[in-house]
């Protein structure tokens, strides 16, 4: 997708597999409406912040259309754009979603691999993605979610407001999680089918 409603140009990866992902996201009955089983989301996300000392993470799922916060972590009292910083961000389920066009987890996801931006200014492709202004997001830590059928359901990620050097030990404390979540995710739906 090409926007140039900004004045920049934005490209979002094609999705050929967003078809086969969102029939397999409503399956496992995610990413399509919040309910108290994502409390356990947002409490990875919690884990996710605090392994990488983040202000932010976000378990992501992202179907055809657009992008859901199953799992949100913000820093209290952010004045951002979007203020995904503020009290109501987790108790307002609406602003647990996202066009598919902003951040960078829909890039992980058609990539199907890790993506590490130490400072996002410093790729045209996603300086000027509309998060860097609306959110203030600097740097970029992320990894899909592939569960056992081999279908990338979304994204582990951890963000910042300042540029980080993630380096070889953020890439793979973001894949560990991403492991870690998906056996969570295997789990959850193993137990549903019992």
């Amino acid at each position: 997708m090409t926007s140039f409603a900004t004045g920049r140009m934005l490209l979002t990866p094609t999705d050929r597999h967003g078809p086969a992902r969102a029939k397999r996201l409503r399956k496992l009955d995610l990413g399509e409406r919040p309910d108290a089983s994502y409390d356990n989301f947002d409490a990875f996300a919690d884990k996710v912040a605090e392994v990488t000392a983040t202000p932010f993470s976000m378990v992501n799922f992202i179907d055809e259309n657009r992008q859901f916060f199953a799992g949100l972590h913000t820093p209290a009292g952010n004045r951002g754009g979007q203020d995904l910083g503020s009290a109501a961000a987790r108790s307002n389920r609406s602003s647990r979603y996202l066009a598919r066009d902003h951040g960078y987890c829909p890039h992980v996801l058609v990539r199907r691999k890790a993506l590490v931006l130490d400072d996002v200014c410093d790729y045209p492709r996603f300086a000027g993605n509309p998060v860097v202004d609306d959110i203030g997001i600097r740097s970029y830590l992320g990894a899909p979610l592939i569960d056992r059928t081999g279908i990338a359901l979304g994204t582990v990620c951890a963000v910042d407001t300042v540029p980080r050097p993630w380096g070889r030990a953020g890439l793979d404390t973001i894949k560990s999680l991403a492991h870690e979540l998906v056996r969570q995710i295997d789990d959850r739906e193993d137990h549903r089918t019992v």
